[in-house]
């Protein structure tokens, strides 16, 4: 009797689809335990490991390098150590997004995260490369075309989406380590003419091109110039250590992935920042009244700025919104994005409804994504959605700056230090305690005298938060 198969499918990845296979970690005949990653799948927000939920031994492999697959399709198939594990996971919800690298752009530039970029490189290196010969192009395999009309088991459809590289590009002959190599300099790998036997690209030719002026297609990706801007001279090729020492340091994975959306952010939005300060004295007074009355929930400064932000929303609906087309798209929900500062760098997680939650429970809830993020916990549902994102320095010092807007959404609002200082009541100087405000926001929605109005608002809710909250 032949093994009964666990067909592996690509779990629920949140907004995502058509997302691209960038590492096989497994070959067919290696033997996995339970929560072993088997692929990772990477969007233009975070890198996400789909594991095993079972132990046992690959048998099939449907995808390949560079697939794009969505939720539901068909990744490998997987016999059980154990033949009665098999039935213990439905096909559709076999793999668990295990961890999610969250990138930038969600806290309108300010945000990047590199966790796991090293584990993922050390990963991609022991990714077996099917026998491979390094100068030799892949043979087409029947896991490397598409995946089958049907699962093994259930009958149903698990297409993958762009299995073969997309319509509109020829298939892509690069070898793992290439393909590692690049991903590591901000290479862009489809720009690559290889120079190995029936035209693969090879770790030399991505070392090549590092060194070679940036051209439109590439230039976006690796941070080195601007794309779709006539008239701009080339990016300059300076051989840096003429003049001294250097040391080359590749960008995270989230950067590399970040740097084309802040690109065409900051280069198709046309940003205005507006500056202002809040008086916070009472609310700081208040919040540590309510942390000294009680261990339970710790309050931050952000907890209340959250609170603050979605009255004031709720007040300028077009600041919840986002252009599609000719229409500003008014959303009725209120999912608020913080930057969360991390070992590996800051990442933007999201408090969902934010509109309909106490204070005590946002406080919870940012403390408790806070710690996933730290601990490179976070899922894509986690990361994805915000209407509206604050990015806050206070913890670390600075004064005003200009966070980058975060598309679809039209606006961000930049959070620095409080500092106290003397301002005059009309009778005289006392010292009141002022934080710094600045809101970044897409001027063809927006005009400044909205944006004016909004921020001085915000800054009336915020001295008087208490009377918000009743």
């Amino acid at each position: 009797m032949s093994p009964t198969l666990t067909p592996i499918t690509v779990p629920d990845i949140g907004d995502f689809a058509d997302v691209p296979v960038i590492e096989i970690l497994v070959a067919e005949g290696d033997t996995v335990a339970a929560e072993d990653p088997l692929v990772t799948l990477e969007s233009d927000k975070a890198t996400m490991d789909v594991p095993s939920p079972v132990a046992g031994t690959v048998r099939a492999l449907h995808v390949s390098l560079e697939d794009r697959v969505s939720q539901g399709a068909l990744l490998l198939e997987l016999e059980p150590a154990d033949a009665s594990e098999a039935g213990d996971a439905p096909p559709a919800e076999a793999g668990a997004v295990a961890s999610a690298e969250t990138a930038p752009g969600r806290a309108g530039g300010h945000a990047q995260a590199a966790a796991g970029a090293n584990l993922q490189a050390e990963l991609q290196d022991a990714a077996p490369e099917h026998s491979q010969h390094e100068d030799a192009p892949p043979e087409r395999t029947g896991h490397e075309t598409a995946a089958p009309a049907s699962a093994a088991h259930g009958g149903g459809t698990n297409s993958v989406a762009g299995s073969q590289t997309s319509a509109d590009a020829a298939p892509l002959y690069a070898s793992p380590s290439a393909r590692r190599l690049a991903r590591e300099l901000g290479v862009d790998i489809r720009a690559l003419a290889g120079s190995g036997r029936l035209g693969r690209i090879t770790a030399e030719d991505v070392r090549d091109a590092q060194h070679a002026p940036a051209d439109a297609a590439s230039a976006a990706a690796t941070g080195s110039g601007a794309v779709g801007l006539p008239g701009l001279a080339p990016w300059p090729t300076v051989d840096f250590g003429k003049y001294g020492p250097v040391e080359r340091v590749p960008r995270s994975r989230i950067q590399r992935i970040s740097a084309p959306n802040m690109a065409r952010n900051w280069v198709m939005i046309p940003h205005v920042t507006q500056h202002d300060e809040a008086d916070i004295t009472e609310l700081e007074a208040w919040r540590q009244t309510l942390n000294a009355e009680q261990r339970d929930v710790k309050y931050t400064m952000l907890s209340f700025l959250v609170a603050a932000v979605v009255a004031t929303l709720k007040a300028f609906p077009d600041f919840n919104a986002s252009l599609d087309g000719d229409e500003l798209v008014r959303k009725g929900y209120y999912n608020i994005g913080f930057a969360a500062d991390t070992p590996n760098g800051l990442v933007v997680p999201v408090i969902r409804d934010a509109d309909a939650k106490r204070l005590s429970e946002i406080a919870t809830e940012l403390s408790t994504l806070s710690g996933r993020a730290r601990e490179g916990k976070l899922g894509p549902a986690d990361i994805t959605g915000s209407t509206f994102t604050i990015s806050s320095l206070g913890g670390i010092g600075g004064g005003y700056f200009t966070p980058i807007i975060n598309a679809p959404d039209v606006a961000i609002l930049g959070v620095s230090r409080a500092v106290t200082k003397p301002v005059w009541d009309g009778a005289a100087f006392g010292p009141r305690l002022t934080v710094p405000l600045s809101l970044s926001y897409d001027h063809r929605v927006i005009d400044g005298a909205a944006a004016a109005r909004f921020i001085v608002h915000l800054g009336t809710v915020l001295s008087d938060l208490r009377r918000v909250l009743l």
